[in-house]
Parts: C-alpha cells; sequence; structure tokens
C-alpha cells in the first residue's frame, strides 16, 4: 500500500513539474515572441500563465486537462506558423543586409558593412559593395572573440584574397530596436538570423578596439576546392536569406552550427558539446586537424597555438587601412607561408 502511495505521489510530482515547466515555456514564448504592440505581448504572457494555473480549479479532472491540453495546443500552433519577416524596425547595425551573387568567377557583394566607433554605442554607419575574384580566394581564418568567460565565445569566418583584402562573415541574431540583447531570448521565435558581411575593420575591428574583447585568429587548413566551396555556400545563404528570413536559435542554428552546416561537417561533431559551449570551438577545429599546419616544435599543443594566437592591440592604436595586416602581425604562421 505504501509503495502504491508513493507511486502515486511520485506521478503526481511529475506531472506537477511538467505543467510547471510546459507553462514556463509558453510564457517564455509570448513574452520574447516578436507581437506588437508591447502591451499585447505583455498581457498574452500573463493570461497564458494565469490561465493555465486557474485551470486547476475546474472539475472534474477530465476538463482541466482538456483545457490545459487545448491551450497548449493553441500555443504550440502558433508558435509553429509564427513567420520571421524582414520587416522590422532593426538596431541600426542590422538595418541593410548584404546580398551576394555570383558572375562567372566574380562574386559580387552589395552592403558589406565598415561601421566606425566612436564608442560601442555610437557607431558611423558605412556600406560600400565589392567584387572578389574567386580565383583570388587564398585563405580562410576563423575568428574566436570571447565575452563572457572561457567556455563562451562568438564564432566567425573571415575570407582572405590574393589582393590583400579580407571579407568577413558573421553569423548573428537580428535585433529589433525595440530590444536589449538577451542570451535567453535566443532560444525562442526573438531573432531573425543575420549574416553581418563586413570589413575586418568593423567586424573584428569593433572586438578588438572598441569591446576590448580577446580576440584570437586561426588560419583554417582547407584546400582550394574546399575554401572555394566554403566561400559560395556561404554567398548563397546570404543571397537566400534576403528573400527567405529564418529564425535564430541559440541551439539549433547559430554562429557556430551555422559554420558547420556549410562546411558539411559531420553529424558527430555538430552534437559535439563543444559546439555549444562556444569558446571550445577552436580546440574542437584542432582535434580536427584543420587548423594551420603550424610548426609543431613552437606550438606542441592546442593551449600552446590557442596562446599565441591572439590578436594584441597596442594602447591608443588607430583602426586605419592596414588594419588586417596589422592583427596578423605577430601571429602564428602556417609552415610554407610568408609572414605577412
Amino acid at each position: 500500500m505504501n509503495g502504491q502511495r508513493v507511486w502515486a505521489w511520485g506521478l503526481r510530482a511529475a506531472w506537477v513539474a511538467a505543467m510547471g515547466a510546459g507553462t514556463a515555456l509558453g510564457m517564455a514564448a509570448l513574452y520574447y515572441s516578436p507581437i506588437m504592440p508591447d502591451t499585447l505581448r505583455l498581457g498574452l504572457c500573463g493570461s497564458f500563465g494565469v490561465a493555465m494555473v486557474g485551470a486547476g480549479w475546474l472539475r472534474p479532472p477530465w476538463l482541466r486537462h482538456m483545457a490545459r491540453a487545448g491551450m497548449a495546443a493553441v500555443l504550440l500552433g502558433w508558435y509553429i506558423t509564427d513567420p520571421p519577416c524582414n520587416d522590422r524596425v532593426w538596431a541600426q547595425e542590422y538595418t541593410i543586409p548584404a546580398d551576394a551573387w555570383r558572375t562567372a568567377n566574380v562574386v559580387h557583394v552589395a552592403h558589406v558593412r565598415n561601421f566606425r566607433y566612436r564608442s560601442e554605442s555610437d557607431p558611423i554607419p558605412a556600406w560600400y559593395d565589392a567584387s572578389y575574384d574567386l580565383n583570388g580566394l587564398d585563405s580562410v581564418d576563423l575568428v574566436t572573440s570571447y565575452w563572457a568567460g572561457e567556455s563562451i565565445a562568438h564564432v566567425f569566418l573571415s575570407f582572405g584574397f590574393a589582393d590583400g583584402r579580407h571579407l568577413a562573415i558573421s553569423i548573428e541574431t537580428r535585433r529589433q530596436a525595440r530590444f536589449a540583447y538577451s542570451a535567453i531570448a535566443g532560444f525562442f521565435h526573438h531573432y531573425e538570423l543575420f549574416f553581418v558581411t563586413a570589413d575586418e575593420r568593423d567586424l573584428i575591428g569593433v572586438r578588438t578596439d572598441i569591446r576590448r574583447e580577446r580576440v584570437y585568429l586561426y588560419r583554417l587548413d582547407l584546400s582550394p576546392a574546399v575554401r572555394e566551396r566554403l566561400f559560395l555556400s556561404y554567398v548563397g545563404a546570404i543571397h537566400d536569406i534576403v528573400h527567405h528570413p529564418l529564425w535564430y536559435n541559440t541551439l539549433t542554428d547559430n554562429c557556430t552550427t551555422g559554420i558547420l552546416a556549410r562546411a558539411g561537417a559531420r553529424l558527430r561533431y555538430r552534437l559535439d558539446w563543444r559546439v555549444i559551449l562556444s569558446g571550445h570551438t577552436a580546440a574542437m577545429a584542432y582535434d580536427m586537424n584543420l587548423l594551420g599546419p603550424y610548426d609543431r616544435t613552437r606550438y606542441p599543443d592546442f593551449a600552446a597555438l590557442h596562446a599565441a594566437s591572439r590578436i594584441l592591440r597596442p594602447p591608443g592604436v588607430q583602426i586605419g587601412p592596414d588594419y588586417s595586416a596589422t592583427i596578423r602581425a605577430g601571429l602564428p604562421v602556417p609552415q610554407g607561408e610568408a609572414p605577412p
């Protein structure tokens, strides 16, 4: 008898926990949704929570269960069908998306972002158009920027060309002007996906010189064919998202998973714990033999390579036309390659 009672209490506790978690998730989905105006969004969030709790007073029990299941089904149906959108009032740095297309062996990019920053919150907006010869694509660099301890970093790629230019591409959240950034919001339909396609003086420079984050740069060891395929994958994605927006998701479609998907990485690497704890992404690339090749006598392990790959900017230095070459001076150089 006691065993049956314990079992019954266990089931009840599990059911209450499940209902609590479901209610919290539903409220969060509404709270972080793009519903306008804010009064409606907040009202729906609160009403859902009150209704789910209030349903506990309904009798008989089947009516209570039906009411909660119905509300959950309506919310889930809305969430699944809620479409991403390109027509919102965006934060300044996300107002103008890039577009990219290929003509023969030349890739054209419209709206390469090239902001200058008087401070982190006071940018001087600027964009330019550029064309890149695929025959001159000679490097791909992995950039990791640490802003929250050792386990969390923003990860993106920069494509280098024989004429000395670099095009940095970062998969990010497209934030609305009315919202402050929230890491939790990225788990819900709050941000659209955005490809920041930018000059290194903007995308890397804001991190090294303005935010003073710890930024590391590594050369990826890719064949010319793989470099081109990876670059064209980004080009196609940049063009598609202009016409077919996508939701950003911290777990399934973020800065790191996007790189792995476009690189054609095996599923076991896409599910690696280091994809979520993105500060360890470069270590995963090292384990995959994708970095370098560097001199193993100078850099016998990843710890040594990591320490040597940090971009160090002298105090008071300005971001100039030679920024890309300057930040690479003193960094590890792959074997067989001349120093910048």
